[in-house]
């Protein structure tokens, strides 16, 4: 009886973290969509230009790269920040700590390529 009832308390937790992220990218999306404004950025398009041209293969970046990639990045932090959030509050603290992040990471396979980074940390 008590291992159906944490199965389904698990089962209903999966769901609703599911909508939640099924609602972070309804509204990602809208934003993208009604953009109107490309000058205004959260993170610097000079040090993401900087980054871009890190490259040696990088030869010209044009005026549209920066913004798109700078917008990309901020998705990619909220994402990882609320697939990170969900694991806190599945143990219950009100903290975020690295071991949420590298928790959201190992779960999720489209992060694949950070888990070397994150078994480094450790």
């Amino acid at each position: 009886m008590v291992y159906q009832q944490a199965q389904q308390f698990h089962q209903q937790l999966q769901q609703q973290q599911q909508q939640q992220l099924r609602e972070f990218w309804n509204t990602q999306i809208d934003d993208i969509e009604q953009t109107t404004d490309f000058k205004n950025h959260t993170l610097p398009l000079e040090r993401i230009k900087r980054i871009m041209k890190a490259d040696e293969d990088v030869r010209m970046i044009s005026a549209e790269a920066p913004v798109v990639f700078a917008k990309a990045c901020k998705v990619f932090i909220l994402e990882l920040t609320l697939r990170s959030w969900m694991h806190t509050e599945e143990n219950n603290r009100r903290t975020l700590q690295k071991n949420d992040f590298a928790a959201a990471i190992t779960k999720t396979d489209i992060y694949d390529f950070l888990v070397d980074i994150i078994l480094g940390m450790k």
